[in-house]
């Protein structure tokens, strides 16, 4: 018997659905959007995470499970909610400019919720590893653009291709440059000085790790196990919030 009421994949699921509520009820969202609807829907996620993580079954029975399958079509619903697949770009283009660093910030976090909800039957399939680790994705990415911060002389704004989007990481390693291939952690995002990070690059003594194996999008192989003791520390920090 599995203990899921400890498996850190639901508990940061969990956590990620509170974020979003709390997330929505304050976003200065411009544009036609259901606002009521994707609250609704959060707010039905939660019983059902909470179903999932006193069910005591296997990490493969869980993702076979009717909460399983209603979790993804609630998120779906909520970007449908939202306005469509690219949402956030609608958002962006009417933000106002006073407003636009809180309106980034609120996408971050969405995203993060979305992308945790309905990425977690991959982090379950996993199997039977409860380590803080594995609650959120770690991907392999490429630098695609890498400047300096407009408010922070040691910090570096890069742009990274995940795969199946673009996201901004903040790193104060100033020799990441475009075309290093990197293990980001997709962490709930972060300010620094004005701008937000959806991630944090995986890296050991010598600095952000530069020539991650894998595809991009993909899970990296070959990461060294100091590499990930921040992103642990992260996550139970974010749990503990």
């Amino acid at each position: 018997m599995w203990d899921t009421s400890k498996d850190y994949r639901l508990l940061v699921a969990e956590k990620a659905a509170e974020l979003f509520l709390k997330t929505i009820e304050g976003a200065k969202f411009k544009g036609k959007w259901d606002k009521k609807k994707a609250i609704k829907l959060a707010k039905e996620m939660i019983p059902e995470l909470q179903a999932l993580r006193y069910s005591y079954l296997e990490p493969q029975e869980l993702i076979e499970t009717p909460q399983m399958k209603e979790l993804k079509e609630k998120a779906l619903g909520i970007i449908e909610a939202l306005g469509g697949e690219d949402w956030y770009v609608k958002f962006l283009e009417l933000a106002d400019k006073s407003e636009r660093e809180k309106v980034e910030e609120s996408i971050a976090k969405v995203r993060f919720f979305l992308n945790t909800i309905l990425n977690l039957d991959k982090r379950l399939a996993l199997g039977k590893i409860n380590d803080p680790v594995i609650a959120v994705d770690i991907k392999v990415g490429e630098v695609m653009s890498a400047g300096k911060h407009p408010n922070a002389d040691k910090l570096l704004v890069c742009n990274v291709n995940i795969g199946d989007r673009a996201i901004t990481v903040v790193t104060n390693d100033l020799s990441v440059k475009e075309g290093h291939r990197v293990a980001v952690a997709l962490l709930p995002p972060a300010n620094f000085r004005g701008i937000t990070s959806e991630g944090m690059f995986l890296g050991a003594e010598e600095g952000v790790l530069k020539d991650v194996k894998g595809e991009i999008g993909g899970l990296p192989k070959g990461i060294p196990l100091e590499a990930l003791k921040e992103t642990r520390n992260l996550v139970e920090s974010f749990l503990k919030n």
